[in-house]
């Protein structure tokens, strides 16, 4: 319970690698912040996730509201404790997947507008509320989600990985300029993970079938994997970790 008395905001993190950090952290004692936008449908299995992040015995909040609207942002900050956030991550999965040439809509400047704010700049702006309404703990960690898409192509992704190299340089910048609040800032590049954003992708059985072949242990990166290195991420051992991108995919970047 070394995390006692210190939360975590995760937004997207009803489903996925999000829910995943929620569920490994709150195990280790962490209070949980969900911040998530989810159908009434896929809220009954949401509950239940959430039933079982309380029985470790931890206090949890769940926000099922639109994380990129800045008065919800406000106003969720508000709720929480002064100088208690010891993690912020984020995880929102939402863009477009539209191709730049097909027979359908093709990608266009609002598409790109869309999928930056909400899986780049929207960290930048959680960050800078939490700073204002001081509620970063001391040796606070700030993390987010980015993937290989960041530069490799695959049709469709266009937006996402135009997003991904966005996150990527604000977390260069936040690693230098949020150093002396005492303030890490690092990117996690999961390995091909079946989550519910990936099978949305265009293609996705054969990026599937693909990471099986190059990954040296011969199977996708699971939710579970990330979400161990979320939790080493936090704790204070790894206080010097600060402006990286660290990949968690068992060695399948490497072919």
């Amino acid at each position: 319970m070394s995390f006692k008395n210190q939360w975590a905001v995760i937004l997207g993190g009803s489903s996925g690698l999000g829910l995943a950090s929620a569920i490994k952290l709150a195990s280790e004692g962490m209070n949980i912040c969900i911040v998530h936008r989810d159908r009434k449908s896929h809220i009954p299995e949401f509950e239940a996730e959430v039933s079982k992040l309380k029985a470790f015995g931890v206090d949890i909040k769940t926000f099922n509201k639109d994380a990129l609207n800045k008065e919800v942002r406000n106003q969720i900050i508000s709720e929480l404790p002064e100088k208690s956030v010891k993690l912020l991550l984020h995880s929102i999965a939402k863009g477009s997947l539209k191709a730049m040439t097909d027979d359908g809509p093709n990608l266009d400047k609002q598409d790109l507008d869309i999928t930056i704010h909400a899986m780049a700049t929207s960290w930048y702006e959680w960050t800078q509320a939490l700073i204002q309404q001081n509620k970063f703990s001391d040796s606070a960690r700030n993390l987010a989600f980015t993937s290989e898409g960041n530069t490799r192509v695959w049709p469709g992704y266009a937006a996402v990985s135009a997003a991904k190299s966005v996150l990527e340089s604000l977390m260069r910048s936040m690693a230098v300029e949020l150093a002396s609040l005492n303030i890490t800032s690092n990117c996690i590049q999961a390995g091909t993970t079946q989550t519910a954003s990936f099978k949305m992708i265009p293609g996705s059985e054969k990026l599937a079938e693909m990471s099986k072949m190059r990954n040296p242990f011969k199977r996708m990166t699971q939710a579970e994997d990330v979400a161990n290195v979320v939790f080493l991420l936090c704790k204070d051992e790894a206080k010097w970790i600060n402006g990286t991108i660290i990949k968690v995919d068992g060695g399948e970047s490497l072919r």
